[in-house]
């Protein structure tokens, strides 16, 4: 029987890949986790860079975790939350909670954050219905942000490279700038390009620049990343979160907080919101709310989102077979459990400014144009002239990207994600167990990889 390597390609459809990739070449099949790293079919050992896709935050191979999916498993494999409860819903429901800010205490299960994100949307517009604001169904996102691949979701995205292929897709989706410092444009951050507070106030207001153009009646919700994934991790400017609450609050728009990525310690605390001191809405969440062991999502909404749904004949008509399974709960619950014991936030927050050290030493590369990010969460953009800032076309960036880096960083031990949704850049987020040892096992691969792609260009 031929390697599992060479039947990978046979019947596995793989997602966002370029199927003619492997037309001659066995897939890299990756068969054992252990804490921060992977290991191959062949033995070979990577740094786990990207905790598998922003998901396995505590590390791969927590028995506790297993052995959490297996007795649920036993005592009560499968049970839905459509008309009835169960008790490991009910407990991380009640667990959530009590974590998120403010009176976000409804929560509404999925199986990922693709779900959570479409959930949002429905519920923005059928609340504004059932509270007498029916045309309160419009949405804004920002430019180059992902929201996921359902076409609710999709629709919110602002890749339009992700989208031309599913169009049309669903209307009513309007895009704002997004909080790339290192890219402003002219004049929006100051004399010299680097009040970020100045440029948090411009970006903020293209938001009510939107609502007021479109009309504030017809805008349902704003929906933004703590720390947008997509074009290489742009944390928020100071002041940015709040001044988009006082104009979310002005205009009657709901504030949603996709922290499918940024949730569950990616930022040092268990939700984005509170790193940055806001109030969100609702909160969508996934990935690291049960280290990716099982699927799992969920939207956490306020109570007086909730209310209306409450009285009469009225409900929410929507739902997803596997929301708030029983085995996913009971993971989540020993996964939050393991956060507590571990301090794995508390970690986070010690090591992030040293984690942002070792990446700031490859500053003196002449590839790398801009370090940022936050938590165990930073993209690195790579540059053709550092004093410029000029980037790369889009052969360069395809020769740079996929014709080397993908392929050279993983040759050299390092599991990461070089893209260019965006700029080119390389974008790190390793389990939240990382210490110094893999921090420093990241810059020197990178540094390697990174100037040998110079003398290539």
């Amino acid at each position: 029987m031929a390697s599992i390597d060479s039947r990978a390609a046979d019947h596995l459809w793989m997602h966002f890949t370029r199927m003619s990739s492997y037309a001659d070449a066995p897939v890299p099949t990756i068969v054992r986790g252990d804490g921060a790293y992977l290991f191959d079919s062949n033995g070979k050992r990577y740094l786990d860079g990207l905790s598998g896709l922003f998901v396995v935050q505590v590390g791969h191979g927590r028995e506790e975790l297993a052995d959490a999916a297996a007795k649920q498993a036993r005592e009560l494999a499968y049970f839905p939350i459509w008309s009835y409860a169960h008790p490991k819903a009910v407990e991380l429901a009640e667990r959530l909670a009590s974590l998120a800010p403010g009176d976000l205490n409804q929560v509404f299960f999925t199986t990922g954050g693709s779900e959570a994100v479409e959930s949002a949307w429905k519920l923005a517009r059928a609340y504004f219905r059932l509270v007498g604001k029916p045309t309160k169904h419009k949405v804004i996102s920002r430019s180059i942000a992902y929201h996921g691949t359902s076409m609710g979701a999709l629709s919110i995205t602002g890749l339009p490279g992700l989208k031309a292929d599913f169009e049309p897709l669903v209307p009513s989706t309007i895009r704002v700038p997004n909080t790339n410092l290192y890219r402003a444009p002219a004049g929006t951050a100051g004399p010299d390009g680097t009040d970020a507070e100045a440029f948090g106030r411009w970006a903020a207001d293209r938001i009510e620049e939107a609502i007021l153009f479109e009309g504030a009646d017809t805008v349902a919700a704003v929906y933004l990343e703590p720390v947008q994934n997509a074009g290489g991790c742009f944390p928020p400017p100071p002041g940015y979160f709040q001044r988009v609450r006082e104009i979310c609050d002005r205009h009657d728009v709901l504030l949603v907080s996709d922290e499918v990525i940024c949730a569950f310690g990616r930022l040092g605390e268990y939700f984005g919101a509170q790193r940055y001191g806001y109030q969100p809405d609702i909160i969508t969440c996934a990935k690291g709310l049960t280290s990716g062991y099982v699927p799992l999502g969920a939207m956490l909404a306020s109570d007086r989102l909730a209310e209306p749904f409450r009285t009469g004949t009225n409900w929410f008509a929507h739902g997803v077979t596997f929301g708030g399974h029983p085995v996913a709960s009971a993971v989540a619950l020993a996964n939050l459990d393991l956060f507590a014991r571990e301090d794995l936030n508390g970690h986070v927050r010690r090591n992030t400014d040293l984690f942002r050290s070792y990446l700031d030493r490859l500053r003196d590369l002449p590839i790398v144009g801009d370090v940022r990010g936050d938590g165990y969460f930073f993209g690195i953009e790579l540059v053709k002239d550092r004093t410029t800032r000029e980037t790369f076309d889009e052969a360069e960036s395809e020769a740079l990207l996929r014709g080397f880096l993908s392929r050279a960083l993983f040759e050299n031990g390092l599991y990461c994600r070089a893209d260019d949704r965006g700029d080119p850049v390389v974008q790190l987020a390793p389990p939240l167990i990382c210490e110094e040892a893999q921090f420093a096992e990241i810059e020197q691969i990178l540094r390697g990889v990174l100037t040998e792609a110079w003398t290539r260009l």
